[in-house]
């Protein structure tokens, strides 16, 4: 019976202990491609969500309902002689305190994506040397949406998370892979996103980050009126970055997650005012224009 106890107690300890930070889902399109041994792509998939899910991440212990949720999209364009092209796009969320939401945090594409890739290839990420563009832009993103995470949960919670993914940045830039190098042009590459996260030009971005979701939408459940006057003024912060730095590269990212969310936020429940809001999104967000104009009060 003692056996049997000490059986079970080792086994919900192996549980928690070897629960990871993500749960997210990685797949891989390959619809675009005609030729070729189109197994490998299912190979890839599972290679990649291995990967992500079993790779230990940070040294805290995870339980099952903290991990990050995430889906992964990857649409292959071109693939020949194990080199394939494509595009990536990342979605990361995090739940609502006492809800059972979950609210979008970080929605974004990637159109550099290139890599070399041999079925059953072990893919292992090496912190101290680029070996592996693939592994590099999966472990990347990985950093960013755990920095992203802890941002929304404490102020500028996630720079250790970032300065990992700024140092996959340096190791990949002397790779001839597209992406990593600072970018003159609209493709907006990685070493500009994670070098604007770290950077004290952008600062209200990270605040806003955690005053949106901690002490904002975090207490709507409780206080809505509250919730929703924090988030209204949580867009000044917003304001005053693209006041310094017009076309400001985070804000955009920022919408691309939360345009809808917002919208829903404000059509329904206690008035804010609503007509000052809507003209500072439409400062701060023009392109999503038609959606401002369809928040009702």
């Amino acid at each position: 019976m003692r056996k049997a106890v000490f059986l079970l107690l080792f086994i919900f300890i192996g549980l928690v202990t070897n629960a990871q930070e993500f749960n997210c889902a990685i797949t891989v399109n390959s619809d675009q491609v005609t030729k070729g041994d189109l197994q490998v792509f299912k190979t890839l998939e599972r290679s990649l969500n291995d990967f992500i899910n079993k790779s230990k991440w940070t040294n805290r212990v995870y339980k099952e309902n903290e991990r990050l949720n995430a889906q992964i999209f990857i649409t292959i364009t071109s693939y020949e002689s194990n080199n394939f092209s494509g595009t990536i796009q990342i979605q990361s969320s995090r739940p609502v305190y006492n809800t059972s939401y979950s609210s979008p945090v970080f929605n974004y594409k990637d159109n550099q994506l290139n890599f070399q890739y041999i079925e059953f290839q072990p893919l292992i990420l090496n912190e101290n040397q680029f070996e592996s563009n693939l592994v590099s832009v999966i472990a990347y993103y990985a950093y960013i949406m755990l920095g992203l995470d802890a941002d929304t949960f404490s102020l500028e919670g996630g720079t250790d998370f970032y300065r990992k993914a700024q140092n996959i940045v340096t190791q990949a830039q002397g790779s001839n892979f597209s992406g990593w190098n600072q970018s003159s042009d609209s493709n907006r590459s990685r070493f500009e996103l994670v070098d604007n996260l770290l950077s004290n030009t952008y600062r209200e971005y990270r605040i806003a980050m955690y005053n949106y979701h901690r002490k904002g939408l975090d207490i709507l459940p409780d206080n809505n009126s509250t919730g929703k006057q924090v988030i209204a003024g949580t867009m000044n912060l917003f304001r005053t970055m693209i006041n310094r730095r017009p076309n400001a590269f985070l804000i955009s990212t920022f919408f691309d997650a939360k345009s809808e969310e917002i919208k829903n936020i404000f059509s329904d429940g206690p008035k804010v005012d609503i007509v000052k809001l809507k003209e500072t999104l439409n400062k701060i967000a023009p392109l999503y224009a038609t959606t401002w104009n369809d928040i009702k009060y």
